[in-house]
């Protein structure tokens, strides 16, 4: 279900072509994170040519996502997984969704890790299924 042009044109969108204003911006501006995800979508038009319906589920749930970080709460989520004696509260974990013992260069690569793995599986779905 997920291909190989479909991972290719999420790497290139969130990463090659998201600029610093963008990644600095999108969660403070509605703006930036409107740019980036219409940016982002430039190569699933030019490599997949979607459907309409896909597409606005490509642009919008990508703007959703990144403009309220959505994968902290998946992050915090995957926590409860853990024993309750470790298990924080969110007020200890609403950075990253990861409990503040994480060290923050592994709390941010399970972040992106998270938020990346969201964004294949909804276009993976978007893509099959629309």
């Amino acid at each position: 279900m997920l291909t190989g042009e479909q991972i290719l044109a999420h790497l290139i969108g969130d990463f090659v072509l998201q600029s610093g204003w963008m990644a600095n911006n999108k969660q403070k501006r509605a703006l930036p994170a409107l740019v980036h995800s219409l940016v982002y979508y430039v190569p699933f038009l030019i490599m997949l040519q979607p459907s309409v319906a896909t597409s606005v589920v490509i642009v919008g749930t990508h703007f959703v996502m990144d403009k309220w970080a959505l994968a902290r709460y998946v992050a915090y989520a995957k926590e409860f997984l853990s024993p309750s004696s470790e298990w924080k509260p969110w007020n200890e974990c609403n950075e990253t969704g990861l409990p503040k013992e994480v060290p923050p260069w592994l709390a941010k690569w399970l972040l992106i890790i998270v938020d990346n793995t969201m964004h294949l599986a909804i276009n993976a779905l978007a893509l099959a299924y629309l």
